[in-house]
Protein backbone atom coordinates (compact mmCIF):
# COMPACT_ATOMS: atom_id res chain seq x y z
CA UNK A 1 0.00 0.00 0.00
CA UNK A 2 1.32 3.11 -0.96
CA UNK A 3 2.76 5.75 1.91
CA UNK A 4 0.62 8.37 0.61
CA UNK A 5 -2.53 9.24 -0.81
CA UNK A 6 -2.57 10.45 -4.31
CA UNK A 7 -2.64 14.29 -5.15
CA UNK A 8 -6.77 15.79 -4.77
CA UNK A 9 -7.72 18.98 -7.39
CA UNK A 10 -9.90 21.39 -5.98
CA UNK A 11 -13.07 21.43 -7.65
CA UNK A 12 -14.33 24.81 -8.84
CA UNK A 13 -15.06 27.51 -5.87
CA UNK A 14 -18.48 27.71 -5.99
CA UNK A 15 -18.66 30.83 -3.93
CA UNK A 16 -18.04 33.10 -7.05
CA UNK A 17 -16.78 36.28 -4.65
CA UNK A 18 -15.39 39.06 -6.57
CA UNK A 19 -11.73 37.96 -5.06
CA UNK A 20 -11.24 34.53 -4.60
CA UNK A 21 -9.32 32.97 -1.04
CA UNK A 22 -6.27 32.07 -2.27
CA UNK A 23 -5.51 28.56 -2.30
CA UNK A 24 -2.27 26.76 -1.63
CA UNK A 25 -0.48 24.30 -3.90
CA UNK A 26 -2.45 20.79 -2.74
CA UNK A 27 0.36 19.09 -1.30
CA UNK A 28 -0.06 14.91 -0.86
CA UNK A 29 -2.10 14.09 1.89
CA UNK A 30 0.25 12.24 4.68
CA UNK A 31 -0.72 9.19 6.00
CA UNK A 32 -1.93 8.98 9.58
CA UNK A 33 1.06 9.66 11.91
CA UNK A 34 3.15 7.04 14.70
CA UNK A 35 1.13 6.92 17.38
CA UNK A 36 2.96 9.10 19.19
CA UNK A 37 3.18 11.78 16.91
CA UNK A 38 -0.53 11.31 16.59
CA UNK A 39 -1.14 11.75 20.44
CA UNK A 40 0.09 15.06 20.00
CA UNK A 41 -1.93 15.92 16.65
CA UNK A 42 -4.58 15.27 19.03
CA UNK A 43 -4.05 17.44 21.51
CA UNK A 44 -3.23 20.00 19.40
CA UNK A 45 -7.20 19.92 17.92
CA UNK A 46 -8.02 19.72 22.29
CA UNK A 47 -9.12 16.05 21.77
CA UNK A 48 -9.97 14.94 25.42
CA UNK A 49 -7.64 12.34 27.37
CA UNK A 50 -10.25 9.93 27.40
CA UNK A 51 -10.71 9.50 24.08
CA UNK A 52 -7.28 9.50 22.98
CA UNK A 53 -6.52 5.78 23.33
CA UNK A 54 -9.45 4.83 21.35
CA UNK A 55 -8.94 6.64 18.83
CA UNK A 56 -5.45 5.14 18.41
CA UNK A 57 -7.00 2.04 18.61
CA UNK A 58 -8.65 2.91 15.15
CA UNK A 59 -5.82 3.78 13.64
CA UNK A 60 -4.44 0.48 14.43
CA UNK A 61 -7.68 -1.13 13.35
CA UNK A 62 -7.13 1.15 9.95
CA UNK A 63 -3.46 -0.02 9.42
CA UNK A 64 -4.91 -4.26 9.50
CA UNK A 65 -8.14 -3.23 7.23
CA UNK A 66 -7.54 -2.60 3.83
CA UNK A 67 -10.93 -2.62 3.45
CA UNK A 68 -11.52 -0.18 6.19
CA UNK A 69 -8.83 1.79 5.29
CA UNK A 70 -10.00 1.87 1.41
CA UNK A 71 -13.42 3.16 3.15
CA UNK A 72 -11.57 6.17 5.23
CA UNK A 73 -9.49 7.64 2.24
CA UNK A 74 -12.57 7.70 0.34
CA UNK A 75 -13.73 10.02 1.85
CA UNK A 76 -10.62 11.85 3.06
CA UNK A 77 -10.00 12.26 -0.38
CA UNK A 78 -14.14 13.96 -0.94
CA UNK A 79 -13.05 16.25 2.27
CA UNK A 80 -9.60 16.94 1.15
CA UNK A 81 -11.08 18.42 -2.14
CA UNK A 82 -13.75 20.51 -1.01
CA UNK A 83 -11.04 22.81 1.52
CA UNK A 84 -11.29 26.28 0.52
CA UNK A 85 -15.14 26.13 -0.97
CA UNK A 86 -18.00 28.10 0.15
CA UNK A 87 -21.96 26.15 0.57
CA UNK A 88 -20.95 22.73 -0.24
CA UNK A 89 -23.04 19.75 0.63
CA UNK A 90 -21.29 18.52 3.37
CA UNK A 91 -20.75 14.99 1.82
CA UNK A 92 -20.90 12.72 4.85
CA UNK A 93 -23.69 11.43 6.99
CA UNK A 94 -24.10 13.18 10.77
CA UNK A 95 -23.11 9.32 11.72
CA UNK A 96 -20.36 8.53 9.10
CA UNK A 97 -19.02 5.06 9.78
CA UNK A 98 -20.60 4.98 13.25
CA UNK A 99 -22.63 2.11 11.30
CA UNK A 100 -19.28 0.28 9.70
CA UNK A 101 -17.38 -2.61 11.45
CA UNK A 102 -14.70 -1.37 13.13
CA UNK A 103 -15.73 2.44 12.21
CA UNK A 104 -15.33 3.69 15.76
CA UNK A 105 -13.84 7.08 15.54
CA UNK A 106 -12.78 6.80 12.26
CA UNK A 107 -15.39 10.08 11.83
CA UNK A 108 -12.83 11.93 13.95
CA UNK A 109 -9.70 10.31 12.54
CA UNK A 110 -10.82 11.69 9.57
CA UNK A 111 -10.10 15.65 10.17
CA UNK A 112 -7.10 14.96 11.91
CA UNK A 113 -6.08 13.73 8.45
CA UNK A 114 -7.42 17.20 7.35
CA UNK A 115 -6.08 19.06 9.62
CA UNK A 116 -2.71 19.39 8.17
CA UNK A 117 -4.39 20.44 4.83
CA UNK A 118 -6.82 23.03 6.75
CA UNK A 119 -4.10 24.55 8.16
CA UNK A 120 -2.07 25.20 5.21
CA UNK A 121 -5.01 26.89 3.69
CA UNK A 122 -5.45 28.95 6.68
CA UNK A 123 -1.78 29.97 5.92
CA UNK A 124 -2.44 30.80 2.66
CA UNK A 125 -5.26 33.53 3.48
CA UNK A 126 -3.15 35.34 6.40
CA UNK A 127 -5.24 33.61 9.13
CA UNK A 128 -3.24 34.11 12.23
CA UNK A 129 -2.14 30.97 13.93
CA UNK A 130 -3.91 31.59 17.11
CA UNK A 131 -7.63 31.50 15.37
CA UNK A 132 -6.64 28.61 13.30
CA UNK A 133 -5.79 26.29 16.63
CA UNK A 134 -9.80 28.17 18.24
CA UNK A 135 -11.19 26.99 15.42
CA UNK A 136 -10.04 23.64 15.02
CA UNK A 137 -10.15 22.50 18.39
CA UNK A 138 -13.41 22.60 18.11
CA UNK A 139 -13.39 18.93 17.48
CA UNK A 140 -11.95 17.92 20.52
CA UNK A 141 -14.96 20.01 22.14
CA UNK A 142 -17.25 17.72 20.00
CA UNK A 143 -16.12 14.88 20.70
CA UNK A 144 -16.28 16.08 24.92
CA UNK A 145 -19.73 17.65 24.16
CA UNK A 146 -20.11 13.81 22.36
CA UNK A 147 -19.37 12.23 25.64
CA UNK A 148 -21.16 14.70 27.90
CA UNK A 149 -24.63 13.80 26.23
CA UNK A 150 -23.47 10.04 26.77
CA UNK A 151 -22.56 8.45 23.59
CA UNK A 152 -19.34 8.44 22.04
CA UNK A 153 -17.15 9.73 19.16
CA UNK A 154 -18.26 12.62 16.91
CA UNK A 155 -22.22 13.50 17.71
CA UNK A 156 -22.57 15.07 14.21
CA UNK A 157 -19.96 14.50 11.76
CA UNK A 158 -21.47 17.22 9.22
CA UNK A 159 -20.28 19.95 11.64
CA UNK A 160 -16.72 19.83 12.10
CA UNK A 161 -16.71 19.99 7.72
CA UNK A 162 -17.18 23.84 8.11
CA UNK A 163 -14.21 24.47 10.31
CA UNK A 164 -11.86 22.50 8.24
CA UNK A 165 -12.89 23.44 4.86
CA UNK A 166 -12.35 27.62 5.74
CA UNK A 167 -16.10 28.25 5.77
CA UNK A 168 -16.16 28.79 9.90
CA UNK A 169 -13.97 30.86 12.26
CA UNK A 170 -13.66 30.76 15.80
CA UNK A 171 -12.81 34.36 16.90
CA UNK A 172 -13.70 34.55 21.15
CA UNK A 173 -16.61 33.53 22.53
CA UNK A 174 -18.10 33.43 19.19
CA UNK A 175 -18.22 31.09 15.74
CA UNK A 176 -18.49 33.10 12.57
CA UNK A 177 -19.68 30.79 9.30
CA UNK A 178 -19.47 32.17 5.86
CA UNK A 179 -22.54 32.38 4.04
CA UNK A 180 -24.47 33.75 0.65
CA UNK A 181 -27.74 33.76 1.02
CA UNK A 182 -28.55 35.04 -3.21
CA UNK A 183 -26.80 35.58 -6.33
CA UNK A 184 -26.22 32.75 -8.81
CA UNK A 185 -24.84 30.45 -6.36
CA UNK A 186 -27.11 30.33 -3.51
CA UNK A 187 -28.57 27.46 -3.64
CA UNK A 188 -25.91 25.65 -2.84
CA UNK A 189 -25.98 27.31 0.59
CA UNK A 190 -25.61 24.43 3.61
CA UNK A 191 -26.39 24.06 7.32
CA UNK A 192 -23.94 21.46 9.14
CA UNK A 193 -27.29 19.74 10.44
CA UNK A 194 -30.60 17.96 8.86
CA UNK A 195 -33.59 19.45 10.80
CA UNK A 196 -36.43 21.12 9.51
CA UNK A 197 -35.54 23.96 11.48
CA UNK A 198 -31.49 24.62 10.23
CA UNK A 199 -32.37 23.33 6.85
CA UNK A 200 -34.31 26.78 6.38
CA UNK A 201 -31.89 28.66 8.08
CA UNK A 202 -31.10 30.15 4.76
CA UNK A 203 -34.31 30.35 3.35
CA UNK A 204 -35.29 32.58 6.24
CA UNK A 205 -32.22 34.79 6.12
CA UNK A 206 -33.40 35.43 2.57
CA UNK A 207 -37.00 36.04 2.93
CA UNK A 208 -36.58 38.34 5.51
CA UNK A 209 -34.08 40.71 3.32
CA UNK A 210 -30.71 39.56 4.81
CA UNK A 211 -27.62 40.75 2.75
CA UNK A 212 -26.53 38.39 0.19
CA UNK A 213 -23.18 38.00 2.31
CA UNK A 214 -23.79 37.79 5.85
CA UNK A 215 -21.73 35.79 8.42
CA UNK A 216 -24.25 32.76 10.67
CA UNK A 217 -23.78 33.53 13.95
CA UNK A 218 -22.87 30.21 16.20
CA UNK A 219 -22.34 30.12 20.39
CA UNK A 220 -20.04 27.22 20.97
CA UNK A 221 -20.42 24.95 24.67
CA UNK A 222 -17.65 25.05 27.10
CA UNK A 223 -16.37 28.74 26.17
CA UNK A 224 -17.13 30.35 29.47
CA UNK A 225 -20.16 32.89 30.32
CA UNK A 226 -22.25 34.30 27.13
CA UNK A 227 -20.90 37.65 28.76
CA UNK A 228 -21.96 41.56 26.75
CA UNK A 229 -18.17 42.21 27.20
CA UNK A 230 -16.97 38.75 25.43
CA UNK A 231 -19.97 38.86 22.92
CA UNK A 232 -18.47 42.80 22.06
CA UNK A 233 -14.67 41.42 21.61
CA UNK A 234 -16.00 38.37 19.19
CA UNK A 235 -17.82 40.98 16.63
CA UNK A 236 -15.24 43.64 16.97
CA UNK A 237 -12.65 40.88 15.85
CA UNK A 238 -15.29 39.48 13.51
CA UNK A 239 -15.35 43.16 11.42
CA UNK A 240 -11.35 43.35 10.90
CA UNK A 241 -11.15 39.59 10.28
CA UNK A 242 -13.21 38.76 7.30
CA UNK A 243 -12.74 41.94 5.41
CA UNK A 244 -8.96 41.28 5.99
CA UNK A 245 -8.97 37.85 4.70
CA UNK A 246 -12.39 37.81 2.27
CA UNK A 247 -11.84 41.43 1.00
CA UNK A 248 -14.30 39.79 -2.03
CA UNK A 249 -17.17 39.32 0.51
CA UNK A 250 -18.70 41.90 1.70
CA UNK A 251 -20.45 41.18 4.95
CA UNK A 252 -22.16 44.06 6.52
CA UNK A 253 -24.17 41.96 8.73
CA UNK A 254 -25.11 38.76 11.04
CA UNK A 255 -27.92 36.31 11.49
CA UNK A 256 -28.17 33.48 13.68
CA UNK A 257 -31.40 30.87 14.39
CA UNK A 258 -31.22 29.58 17.79
CA UNK A 259 -33.36 28.51 20.93
CA UNK A 260 -31.59 31.28 22.87
CA UNK A 261 -33.83 33.97 21.00
CA UNK A 262 -36.60 32.50 21.87
CA UNK A 263 -38.72 35.51 23.38
CA UNK A 264 -40.38 33.41 26.38
CA UNK A 265 -36.96 33.41 28.13
CA UNK A 266 -37.39 36.71 29.33
CA UNK A 267 -40.43 35.26 31.05
CA UNK A 268 -38.34 33.70 33.36
CA UNK A 269 -35.03 35.17 32.73
CA UNK A 270 -33.67 38.85 34.67
CA UNK A 271 -33.44 41.63 32.19
CA UNK A 272 -29.59 41.87 32.87
CA UNK A 273 -29.00 38.49 32.36
CA UNK A 274 -26.40 37.53 29.68
CA UNK A 275 -29.07 35.56 27.71
CA UNK A 276 -31.42 38.44 27.60
CA UNK A 277 -28.83 41.06 26.99
CA UNK A 278 -27.71 38.99 23.85
CA UNK A 279 -30.98 38.60 22.72
CA UNK A 280 -31.52 42.69 22.28
CA UNK A 281 -28.63 42.82 20.05
CA UNK A 282 -30.73 41.11 17.56
CA UNK A 283 -33.79 42.12 15.17
CA UNK A 284 -36.09 39.17 15.04
CA UNK A 285 -35.72 36.80 11.81
CA UNK A 286 -39.18 35.24 10.95
CA UNK A 287 -40.39 33.20 7.87
CA UNK A 288 -43.69 33.74 7.70
CA UNK A 289 -44.88 31.11 5.46
CA UNK A 290 -43.52 28.36 8.00
CA UNK A 291 -45.27 27.79 11.05
CA UNK A 292 -43.39 27.50 14.57
CA UNK A 293 -42.74 23.93 15.11
CA UNK A 294 -41.83 23.84 18.67
CA UNK A 295 -37.78 22.36 19.41
CA UNK A 296 -37.99 21.59 22.68
CA UNK A 297 -34.88 19.05 22.80
CA UNK A 298 -32.78 21.58 21.07
CA UNK A 299 -32.43 24.13 24.54
CA UNK A 300 -32.35 20.90 26.96
CA UNK A 301 -29.44 19.11 25.17
CA UNK A 302 -27.13 22.39 25.02
CA UNK A 303 -28.02 23.10 29.06
CA UNK A 304 -28.69 19.41 29.93
CA UNK A 305 -26.86 16.89 27.29
CA UNK A 306 -29.04 13.92 28.45
CA UNK A 307 -32.28 14.76 26.51
CA UNK A 308 -33.53 11.63 27.56
CA UNK A 309 -34.16 12.08 30.88
CA UNK A 310 -37.51 12.53 32.95
CA UNK A 311 -37.99 16.38 33.26
CA UNK A 312 -38.22 16.14 36.94
CA UNK A 313 -35.15 14.43 37.29
CA UNK A 314 -33.17 17.58 35.62
CA UNK A 315 -30.62 19.65 37.88
CA UNK A 316 -32.17 23.23 38.40
CA UNK A 317 -28.53 24.60 40.00
CA UNK A 318 -28.86 27.49 37.67
CA UNK A 319 -31.87 29.71 36.36
CA UNK A 320 -31.58 28.77 33.07
CA UNK A 321 -31.82 25.35 33.60
CA UNK A 322 -34.86 25.96 36.45
CA UNK A 323 -36.28 28.80 33.74
CA UNK A 324 -36.44 25.36 30.51
CA UNK A 325 -38.06 22.98 33.00
CA UNK A 326 -40.07 24.67 34.80
CA UNK A 327 -41.87 26.27 31.11
CA UNK A 328 -41.93 22.66 29.72
CA UNK A 329 -43.82 21.36 33.35
CA UNK A 330 -46.41 23.90 32.65
CA UNK A 331 -47.19 22.82 29.54
CA UNK A 332 -44.98 25.48 27.35
CA UNK A 333 -42.51 24.56 24.31
CA UNK A 334 -39.68 26.59 23.85
CA UNK A 335 -38.62 27.27 20.02
CA UNK A 336 -35.54 28.27 17.67
CA UNK A 337 -36.01 31.89 16.68
CA UNK A 338 -33.90 33.55 14.32
CA UNK A 339 -32.32 37.17 14.51
CA UNK A 340 -30.21 39.42 12.34
CA UNK A 341 -27.17 42.26 13.64
CA UNK A 342 -25.79 44.80 11.10
CA UNK A 343 -22.01 44.51 11.87
CA UNK A 344 -21.36 48.09 11.78
CA UNK A 345 -18.39 50.07 12.63
CA UNK A 346 -15.70 48.81 15.33
CA UNK A 347 -16.95 49.46 18.59
CA UNK A 348 -20.60 49.62 17.56
CA UNK A 349 -21.60 45.81 19.09
CA UNK A 350 -23.60 47.41 22.21
CA UNK A 351 -25.90 48.84 19.61
CA UNK A 352 -29.60 47.60 19.35
CA UNK A 353 -30.08 45.99 16.08
CA UNK A 354 -32.39 47.33 13.05
CA UNK A 355 -34.02 45.41 10.99
CA UNK A 356 -32.73 44.13 7.93
CA UNK A 357 -33.63 46.26 4.35
CA UNK A 358 -35.60 44.32 2.40
CA UNK A 359 -34.32 47.16 -0.61
CA UNK A 360 -30.58 45.88 -0.42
Amino acid sequence: MPSRTPDLPYPPNTSESAADPPRPPLQQLQRLPSDEELVEELLALAVPFEDVNGLLAARTRLDRDRGLRTFFEEMLRTQAAAVGTLGQPAGLDRDWAAGTAGGEGLAALLFVALAPLARAHHRALGVPAGVTRATLADLGRQLAVSRWRGRSGLGNARWPTLHFRGELFQLGRLQFQRTRHSGPDARTARTPDASAVLAADAEAARAAGVDEWSLQLHVPDHCGPLSPAACDRALDRAREFFPRHFPGEPYRGCHIFSWLLDPQLADHLPAESNIIRFQRRFAPLERPDRPSVPEDTNPLKFVFGDVGRPLESLPRDTAVQRALVDHLLAGGHWYVRGGWLPLGPAGSSAAPAAGPSRDR
